[in-house]
């Protein structure tokens, strides 16, 4: 067997981001890259350390260079430009158990669980244009591992099969191959739907009646003024 396919999931991304942190220097990771970016890159340096700016600078680096790439390839550089960082447990990360994180928030402190990591590839999608009817972030339940879990869903028509944006199968898959996951509720960022065995769901109301996306996303905007 050739050695690199014995390499565990843990040595490869070791060899990512060591692979990363070698390139980056070489790259003009500020080209494009709008004044505002530029300075809370900063700001995140200064407060979390270079490589936390680094994280930032390549995120906006790889949406001012993913705006015109097809759909299909849009989810695939968003799902595998998040899925490199670490999972960490809120309790862990934040000292709480449970907590949603920016995408700023996920970068500069370099990991988070399953919806921080849901939540940054939703953000990055509706920034490169993807239609928030589109998308769905999707709490599941895990029938491997036994627990709640959260995942991107992408629907390219109303009634088509969605394809999920998952950080556990890193491979993007329609729903119909993910027999694991059992949906529970579903949002974006105007309505909640409560999951049904088949079908999109029933709509039950706003997404704002779910506190912790309405906190995330005050605590984003300020970012954004």
């Amino acid at each position: 067997m050739h050695y690199l396919s014995t390499l565990n999931g843990k040595k490869w991304r070791l060899i990512i981001v060591l692979l990363l942190l070698c390139i980056l220097p070489q790259i003009d990771l500020q080209a494009d890259i709008s004044n505002k970016y530029l300075e809370l890159a900063a700001k995140i340096g200064k407060e979390y350390g270079p490589r936390a700016e680094k994280r930032i600078l390549a995120w906006r680096h790889l949406v001012d260079r993913s705006k015109k790439l097809p759909i299909v390839r849009k989810l695939e550089v968003v799902n595998n430009f998040f899925n490199q960082l670490p999972f960490v447990s809120d309790l862990k990360h934040w000292g709480k158990e449970d907590y949603w994180a920016t995408p700023i928030e996920f970068l500069a402190t370099d990991g988070g669980d399953c919806e921080d990591f849901t939540i940054a590839k939703y953000f990055t999608l509706r920034e490169l244009g993807v239609p928030d009817d589109k998308l769905r972030l999707v709490y599941v339940k895990s029938l491997t591992l036994n627990q709640h879990h959260m995942v991107l869903a992408y629907y390219h028509t109303p009634t088509s099969i969605p394809v999920i944006l998952d950080n556990l199968d890193k491979e993007l898959k329609p729903a119909s191959k993910r027999p694991d996951l059992k949906p529970i509720y579903s949002f974006n960022a105007r309505n909640l739907w409560l999951s049904k065995e088949k079908g999109r769901g029933i709509l039950v109301g706003g997404s704002s009646r779910l506190s912790l996306w309405k906190d995330l996303n005050n605590r984003f905007a300020k970012y954004n003024n």
